[in-house]
């Protein structure tokens, strides 16, 4: 049990949450594996290299990726004041999401199960 009041409890949680820019998409129409793939391409480049890689990338994620890496680009300018040059690419991970479940009929009467996953996506970025 935590001692002292219930506002200074707040205070020191508070105190020591994370203040680098981040965006986070949920539900994302993509599993983690595949996004896993474009998410290793861009961890640890700077934000303008990450951008490019993106944008020449042919997979699926990595455009639901760069709009993300856009919107914490954004977060970084506007809420934290930050220079866009001197940003990299701190932290990139993909978390399991809720599977889908469906029927794909099959021969004979079988029906075979299809599973489209989800994930949820998280960019934290840094100053250099």
């Amino acid at each position: 049990m935590a001692k002292g009041h219930r506002s200074q409890i707040k205070r020191e949680r508070n105190a020591n949450k994370d203040t680098r820019p981040s965006a986070k998409i949920s539900y994302a129409r993509v599993s983690v594996q595949k996004a896993c793939f474009v998410l290793d391409a861009i961890r640890g480049k700077d934000v303008k290299s990450a951008l490019g890689i993106l944008m020449y990338n042919p997979r699926y994620a990595s455009t639901v990726i760069e709009k993300l890496l856009k919107s914490a680009i954004a977060n970084a300018e506007n809420n934290n004041g930050m220079n866009v040059d001197d940003l990299y690419i701190a932290e990139c991970y993909a978390n399991k999401g809720p599977t889908m479940k469906r029927i794909r009929p099959r021969a004979q009467g079988r029906a075979y199960r299809i599973e489209k996953r989800m994930s949820h996506i998280t960019i934290v970025l840094d100053q250099r």
